[in-house]
């Protein structure tokens, strides 16, 4: 190759590089930018106070008291934990003294209560020691993991993800978070769900196979925790089918009930 070629390509290799070093995709070098529409903040009330707690994200643990884990077909003894997600605005919240409407979802026959507590978080983390856990969670609330059972184990049984199951419109029914600082931890204490005035679901929240000390260790083994994510810590056996018309009604020892009818 003689001179005058070497220039050229050492001059077209030398604007490359330099155009090339200074692209900048537009959300990072435009600090002006705005977005181009208005998405929503999911935030839940916060008892005795004008302050409101925003959702990062939401985390579910799945069978994790062992009845349960028994009526689904699991072995609880041997199964270690896992967890799936719902999106924020699965969030419906549940006011105290209120029977909010609950709407009946679409493409499913068979719409199960999961009654649970809730914890919320307002420190985060990776790998946090089981002893070190507790110091995340700000709060605590009751609330519901709405289930299209049908479609969860149809996706299961061909194995694929079962999301439309989970993770659908207000399938995450909350009520208000009670402060650790004014309430405590809720450690143990009755756990029950009423359909109609009949209980369906009644255990013990100390009976979950995994703590929810031990549920945000295991947790911040596969993701970073961070201020705003709540858990949905396991519901009790007995979970079941609601027609439109029913009403629920869900309690834990120390938190106000709450209580829907769905349409």
């Amino acid at each position: 190759m003689d001179a005058e070629k070497r220039g050229l390509f050492t001059k077209a290799g030398a604007v490359g590089l330099s155009a090339f070093a200074g692209y900048t995709p537009t959300v990072m070098a435009d600090s002006a930018a705005k977005t181009l529409f208005k998405v929503a903040t999911t935030t839940i009330p916060i008892v005795g106070s004008h302050k409101v707690f925003p959702v990062r994200r939401i985390y579910c643990i799945g069978r994790n008291y062992a009845a349960h884990a028994l009526e689904m077909g699991s072995d609880p003894t041997r199964e270690p934990p896992f967890f799936f997600q719902k999106p924020t605005d699965a969030i419906q919240l549940v006011p105290v003294g209120q029977t909010v409407h609950h709407p009946y979802p679409p493409l499913t026959k068979n719409y199960h209560h999961e009654i649970e507590l809730v914890a919320a978080l307002a420190k985060g983390g990776r790998n946090i020691p089981v002893d070190k856990a507790l110091e995340c969670v700000y709060g605590y609330a009751i609330g519901l993991d709405m289930t299209r059972r049908d479609l969860q184990r149809a996706m299961g049984d061909q194995k694929k993800p079962w999301e439309i199951g989970k993770s659908f419109d207000q399938s995450a029914p909350i009520g208000p978070i009670h402060p650790v600082e004014k309430f405590g931890h809720f450690k143990e204490g009755a756990i029950w769900l009423k359909v109609n005035g009949v209980i369906k679901q009644e255990a013990n929240l100390a009976q979950m196979i995994w703590s929810v000390a031990e549920q945000i260790s295991q947790l911040s083994a596969a993701f970073e925790l961070m201020p705003g994510d709540i858990i949905y810590a396991g519901t009790p056996e007995n979970v079941g089918p609601v027609v439109k018309g029913d009403t629920m009604e869900g309690h834990i020892d120390g938190l106000p009930n709450i209580t829907l009818k769905v349409i």
